[in-house]
């Protein structure tokens, strides 16, 4: 959602400031912002409305000042327009603030600082929280009291910075709820809601805990909680390049992020891989009578994470022969939940960050629920508040349609069910040594379904015009159906929906005439020729039919319109692999149709608010 960015050392803040926000990007935005503080009792605010270009053409890079505070907005309060764009201040223009989250009591706020005399001037919320600290201050607190009394006053969720003009030696942030992360330098310090600005700049980072304060300095920062007492939080080293966070020689990042699917999934399969009949060295920290003891499975996601959830229910139910339900995120706290004695809930959510995901996993937690979170960012609220979590180890993923973090999710759900099946001794030991045979390959195979782009050109030429598409699929590949829709859906546009094949009888079929593609994820495998019949009857009703097939499979021929031939390999990594030429549709159809397609309208990267 919104993004953060903030600095102060000896460096002129604009530029990093914008270079921060840039990269912020991805998340989403409708208008941005940065105030810088010159030490003269004033600031300098720029904002602007629609992209970040617009911004820049504002700034006077040559400014030295060493100390900002910049934001990127996605609209929640009032329009995308530049008045409630960030940074916000007070009426006396001392303090300004930026602001991720939403501040539920704002306008009892407004109305009690209306009547002590301020006025505002946007429609935000936010714009409440400058103004309350600067009427604090006006009691006699100080700039530190008043920032720390206002956070108390305030309800909702947030990450937040703050700059006093005649104070502009310390920025001043709060978290709860969003993520805050603080970059350590030397002789300087940086800010951001996201690693991937900090890149550039630090690899040492502290991510704040829900309830933080923190005063940065250029000499160093302090932590704090509510109450005033100091705390220690660990300085994390980010292992990632920041050439990693770069497009290289790909158009869009979410193109670079679709090619680097091999590597991914050779990461997260690194060292988790035995030799032999050895146990799987998943870092968790059950015994084998702890996960034989597990009696349900809840798992919790949202959107791309929750179709991975739902192969994964595959996985485990057949592997471990556990029972495994899923359920939305933004669904389970608000129907009563029955949580049973020896029920595992498992939050699936690439940032770590996603707040409907972190709320379900609190509630099953609070319900007595242990908690495993499967996430992609190290240090993330995810990892910090889950008793056990396994790791991904995509790599940043900047494009806002997830790829390379749904298959390593996929990856990491497999392994997991693997290990369950050896504790609880339902894994026969034939598939066992077939599953980790095929993931062993699974990099140089997903190699080769990258490799399929020329043919994925032509049917996105073909295809582009399309008003709706239909994706059909069974058993552990209908959420691979599911999946697909939603990526042309979001950033393509194109309404899309994906359907278990056996379901297309009871409701979809009839949408099907001669200007409906319909792509069918088909390979050989127990249910394919189900698949088929269901195909034949798309095909007698003239939808026209895209089949991804196994090498060799010509069951299609004079149904299907356009065939690509995938590479053979066990049916339960078929999901895995049969995610990328849907993918890459996806990404073909966007690009001729003209779309954003690393910023698609409308969505964010981390949705770190209800």
């Amino acid at each position: 959602m919104c993004g953060i960015v903030g600095y102060i050392g000896h460096q002129g803040a604009s530029s990093i400031l914008v270079d921060g926000l840039r990269s912020l990007e991805y998340r989403g935005y409708d208008s941005a912002g940065i105030a810088l503080a010159p030490g003269d009792g004033s600031f300098r605010i720029t904002r602007a409305s629609g992209k970040l270009v617009n911004l820049q053409a504002r700034l006077d890079f040559s400014d030295p000042t060493p100390v900002g505070i910049g934001h990127t907005r996605w609209a929640t309060h009032g329009r995308p327009t530049e008045e409630n764009a960030h940074p916000h201040r007070s009426a006396d223009g001392k303090v300004v603030a930026v602001h991720n989250g939403i501040f539920e009591n704002y306008l009892e706020l407004r109305e009690e600082l209306s009547k002590a005399g301020h006025t505002f001037v946007s429609e935000t919320d936010t714009e409440c929280f400058p103004v309350l600290v600067s009427h604090l201050m006006s009691e006699g607190r100080d700039f530190a009291m008043a920032f720390r009394e206002a956070l108390g006053r305030v309800r909702g969720i947030y990450a937040l910075a703050c700059l006093h003009a005649d104070d502009p030696s310390r920025i001043l942030v709060g978290r709860s709820g969003p993520p805050l992360i603080i970059g350590i330098g030397e002789g300087e310090n940086f800010l951001a809601s996201d690693v991937v600005p900090l890149l550039k700049y630090t690899r040492r980072v502290i991510y704040l805990e829900d309830g933080d304060l923190a005063e940065l300095r250029a000499e160093g920062v302090r932590i704090f909680r509510q109450d005033g007492s100091e705390v220690t939080r660990e300085v994390h080293t980010i292992p990632y390049d920041p050439v990693s966070a770069e497009k290289g020689r790909f158009k869009h990042f979410m193109q670079k992020e679709i090619f680097e699917q091999p590597l991914a999934i050779s990461n997260t399969l690194l060292n988790r891989l035995p030799i032999d009949g050895e146990t799987l060295p998943l870092e968790l920290p059950y015994t084998d009578e702890e996960l034989r003891g597990f009696k349900r499975i809840v798992i919790l996601a949202c959107g791309t994470s929750r179709h991975a959830g739902l192969v994964g229910q595959f996985y485990i139910e057949h592997i471990a022969r556990l029972s495994t339900e899923v359920d939305y995120g933004s669904e389970y706290r608000y129907r009563e939940p029955v949580v049973e004695p020896g029920t595992l809930a498992i939050g699936i959510t690439q940032s770590g960050e996603t707040a409907d995901t972190l709320a379900a996993l609190k509630e099953a937690a609070s319900r007595g629920a242990r908690t495993l979170a499967i996430c992609n960012v190290q240090g993330s609220t995810a990892t910090r508040t889950a008793e056990a979590v396994l790791l991904t180890h995509a790599g940043p993923e900047i494009g806002v349609a997830s790829t390379k973090a749904f298959t390593t999710q996929l990856a990491v759900l497999l392994l997991l069910a693997i290990r369950l099946g050896d504790a609880r001794g339902t894994l026969d030991p034939a598939l066992r040594a077939e599953l980790l045979q095929g993931l062993r390959e699974l990099p140089a195979v997903m190699e080769r379904a990258v490799n399929q782009e020329k043919t994925l050109i032509k049917w996105a030429h073909r295809w582009q015009e399309a008003r709706d598409f239909l994706y059909l699929a069974r058993g552990p590949l209908y959420p691979i159906a599911l999946e697909g829709a939603l990526k042309l859906k979001e950033i393509s546009y194109i309404h899309a929906e994906g359907y278990p094949a056996g379901e297309m009888k009871h409701g979809p079929i009839a949408l099907i005439d001669q200007h409906l593609p319909i792509v069918a994820v088909m390979p050989r495998d127990e249910h394919r020729e189900k698949t088929l019949s269901n195909l034949q009857e798309a095909a007698a009703r003239e939808g026209r039919i895209l089949a991804l097939v196994t090498e060799g499979d010509t069951g299609l021929a004079g149904i299907a319109e356009d065939t690509l031939e995938m590479p053979e390999v066990h049916p339960w990594l078929a999901p895995i692999l049969y995610s990328v030429p849907l993918q890459l549709l996806a990404y073909h159809i966007a690009v001729l149709r003209g779309c954003d397609v690393d910023q698609p309208r409308n969505l964010a990267k981390s949705v770190t608010v209800e």
